[in-house]
């Protein structure tokens, strides 16, 4: 171990972050042995060089961009929408279709600690997300007569929990040979000093780098071969909080798989035009989200000759990536963004303290950043109402109270 200490000492040095190590002494062998370690598997180069990076501002101009087409859902005449669900069938009957579910979140701000997706709404019965999610995956599974597989990303903190609570719950019905649980990677939290933190005296903070860390994830765990194996071509990436999701709606598969896209993206129209949600667009042409941060709000006010607006879809984290496409970006390395967050930390007298507000920068991956390396992308607007209802906390207008209301609307009723 003092081999390990010295080599350790040397690195930090290096980086100037030696605090680490400041309660070494007090540690049990076994602490120090996961504290040197954790330290000797950090690319202290990259974290550094992230936040080098992220303290520049890009300021990006409007004539940067370019409209992007999309399909409005709702607009589409009968005989489209009947043509585009048939392909849609078609593929997933041939079992060609597989379903990836993002669930690397904690449940904190929804006042409970477990995976988000082990939160319930106060259905009849009462459901989890992830129950909600695996519904509509086994009653297309049993409408189709086709097994589908389900692909869950964990983070490395609650992927034990998240399998536990499926055993727990058999599986909530579905075979459990169809369903494979991942985790993303993840890196360390770093302060306005650029000094990494510790959770605990013996361990540093890190989190999870963002659901972008699919790709490479799923190549990591050898699911991309066994994809091929079973003859998947599409794979539907979704979160596991909207509970209006159906990752198998044959309209989007189908109008997907007939645009001759690689990917295809479901969107949102912004009601307010001065609202600052990002928007797709096309950029160094290609495909892409935007941050309108620094856009003038004329820019959402622009209409076309037929007085449609063209830069008002915005991204409700529901995609279709071919398998071809997903091969492509595993070998890709996505940038970082940059999120300022308030997060526990170790303090100098060795006590875990709660800070008052945001404290710590977290870098992120995300998977939108994949659309710049096609040439196009698949839109296709759906109705807000109908199809998005996020938990995102109690307060916010993303409450489990609005969603578990709009589920039993649009969902429960179906089933009946």
């Amino acid at each position: 171990m003092e081999d390990k200490l010295k080599t350790v000492k040397s690195i930090l040095k290096k980086y100037d972050q030696e605090h680490l190590l400041n309660f070494y002494g007090e540690l049990t062998d076994s602490q120090k042995t996961f504290l040197l370690n954790q330290i000797l598997n950090i690319d202290f180069k990259e974290i550094l060089q992230l936040y080098e990076e992220s303290k520049v501002e890009i300021y990006r101009s409007t004539e940067e961009i370019e409209p992007l087409k999309y399909v409005d859902k709702q607009a589409l005449p009968s005989y489209k929408a009947k043509q585009y669900c048939n392909t849609g069938i078609k593929a997933i009957k041939s079992g060609n279709i597989g379903v990836i579910t993002l669930a690397g979140g904690q449940g904190s701000r929804l006042g409970f600690n477990g995976p988000k997706g082990s939160f319930t709404l106060d259905t009849s019965p009462k459901k989890s997300l992830f129950e909600i999610v695996c519904d509509y995956i086994r009653l297309a599974s049993l409408k189709y007569n086709v097994s589908i597989p389900w692909y869950i990303m964990t983070s490395t903190n609650n992927y034990f929990d998240t399998i536990d609570f499926f055993e727990h719950n058999n599986y909530f019905g579905y075979d459990r040979n169809n369903i494979t649980f991942f985790t993303q990677d993840n890196l360390p939290i770093i302060d306005v000093n650029g000094k990494l933190v510790l959770s605990e005296i013996y361990k540093i903070n890190v989190a999870s780098n963002g659901n972008g860390n699919l790709f490479s994830s799923l190549k990591k765990a050898n699911l991309i071969k066994s994809m091929e194996q079973r003859n998947i071509q599409w794979l539907f990436v979704g979160g596991v909080d909207n509970v209006l999701l159906d990752p198998l709606d044959p309209i989007f598969i189908g109008y997907t798989i007939e645009s001759k896209c690689e990917i295809g993206s479901k969107t949102l129209f912004k009601s307010n035009p001065s609202d600052v949600s990002w928007i797709f667009a096309r950029r160094d042409n290609k495909p892409a989200i935007v941050d309108c941060e620094n856009f003038t709000e004329e820019l959402s006010r622009i209409t076309d000759e037929k007085g449609n607006y063209l830069y008002r879809e915005t991204n409700m984290l529901a995609h279709l990536f071919s398998l071809n496409s997903i091969k492509k970006m595993s070998t890709i390395k996505l940038s970082y963004h940059r999120a300022f967050r308030k997060n526990a930390f170790v303090n100098y007298e060795g006590m875990k303290q709660i800070p008052e507000g945001p404290n710590v920068y977290k870098f992120e991956q995300f998977v939108f950043n994949a659309f710049s390396y096609f040439d196009n992308i698949a839109l296709l607007r759906v109705n807000k109402e109908e199809e998005f209802a996020p938990i995102k906390d109690f307060n916010g207008p993303y409450n489990p109270e609005i969603a578990t209301l709009k589920y039993e609307k649009y969902v429960l009723n179906k089933y009946k």
